[in-house]
């Protein structure tokens, strides 16, 4: 009699794991009809018993369910997982590892699995990063990386994906890794010059300044026509504070591309960082001749003559004859108004900067004295800067 209800319980089993196989089964079929729900409850099931929670085929059918969750436009059905696709990869992973005859590889591979998935990641890590979610963008990016560099992927490699990577790792503070896939653009020659510049700003933001500017001197090279090489190193040493250096390359610059208006503003604010006013003055008037529609030069130029009439003040304080004193302001506040086109055209270009606003305050303050026609302006650009600080 034992013998019988040993052989009725064994039978019992066997009937329970196939039924729990037919709930996997029956989550794959759902999952082609677009049920997800029902597949969902299915898969739960299976996971849930113990002749079903390690087949291969659940993981196989957890992961089309949560790749298919993702592409749902059902709110509900994209809830299922916090992340859809990276629960999808570790799913078929999961089934490939469980799998070892290779019957779930065949199929993967049979219906371009792991190609729709990476297609998938690409486009998820594309919106990550444009809402700013470097972090997430990064690893839909690495995890596509991961599935195209597979014996389980058919196509052909997207070299973009590892430049997508680097300036998602860029931009949430992962240097080492940025620069680790920007040079493998460089070794793929994918992009020209760009993965260069990139892997240097990479070494900049690290703190490695000295592998920055090695790696941008070997540039000239094996770039000789692109202006940008220079260009990348000027900002460089203005950066690292190597201003003898970046003055070097903007005169070389210069002599390649003599009406690039950038190149004379950076020499201008290089000059004027160093309280060289005379050098700074033409090279950011030389700026604002080839391009005077900017804030930044406009600034720039104003705050040069700004700087110089203040030094000549402070100089002026410390003459003892009363002549020499006057004649010394005089001076000095002709310089001064030398500023105000200048602060008064940055001023117009950007309306509420409130350095603008301030400076030109001050001017007007300082030249009413002698010029009563600049009484209202400082009373009008006052009320300016009072309303732009309390907004």
């Amino acid at each position: 009699m034992k013998k019988i209800l040993l052989l009725i319980a064994a039978v019992s089993i066997s009937f329970g794991a196939i039924a729990q196989k037919g709930k996997v089964t029956s989550a794959l079929s759902y999952i082609d009809q677009g049920i997800l729900d029902k597949a969902k409850e299915a898969i739960d099931q299976a996971l849930a018993n113990e002749s079903t929670a390690n087949w291969f085929n659940t993981y196989f059918a957890k992961g089309r369910l949560a790749q298919a969750s993702f592409d749902s436009k059902d709110p509900k059905v994209n809830a299922f997982y916090n992340d859809p696709l990276a629960e999808a990869y570790t799913d078929y992973q999961k089934a490939l590892e469980l799998d070892p005859k290779g019957t779930i590889k065949k199929k993967m591979l049979t219906g371009s699995i792991f190609n729709t998935l990476a297609i998938s990641l690409y486009n998820q890590g594309s919106t990550r990063f444009q809402a700013k979610d470097y972090a997430g963008a990064l690893e839909s990016f690495k995890t596509q990386i991961k599935i195209t560099e597979s014996d389980m992927y058919a196509g052909a490699v997207d070299t973009g994906m590892y430049y997508n990577a680097g300036l998602a790792a860029v931009n949430c503070a992962k240097y080492t890794e940025a620069i680790t896939y920007f040079q493998k653009c460089v070794d793929m020659k994918y992009m020209g010059v760009s993965p260069y510049f990139q892997m240097s700003e990479a070494y900049v933001s690290a703190g490695d300044t000295a592998k920055a500017e090695a790696m941008l001197t070997g540039l000239g090279e094996k770039f000789p026509n692109d202006k940008n090489v220079t260009l990348q190193l000027i900002d460089l040493y203005i950066k690292s504070n190597k201003n003898a250096e970046a003055q070097k390359y903007i005169k070389v610059a210069k002599e390649a591309d003599p009406n690039n208006y950038s190149l004379y503003f950076a020499a201008g604010i290089i000059f004027l960082n160093e309280n060289k006013y005379d050098e700074a003055i033409p090279e950011l008037t030389k700026s604002i001749e080839l391009k005077g529609d900017l804030f930044d030069t406009q600034y720039g130029l104003g705050a040069a003559y700004y700087n110089k009439a203040a030094d000549m003040f402070k100089k002026a304080n410390e003459i003892m004859d009363v002549k020499k004193y006057g004649d010394a302001i005089d001076e000095a506040n002709a310089v001064f108004a030398k500023a105000v086109p200048y602060m008064e055209k940055a001023h117009e270009l950007k309306p509420d900067d409130q350095y603008a606003l301030q400076n030109l305050m001050e001017l007007y303050y300082r030249l009413k004295a002698k010029d009563p026609s600049y009484g209202p302006k400082y009373d009008d650009i006052k009320a300016k800067l009072d309303a732009v600080k309390n907004k």
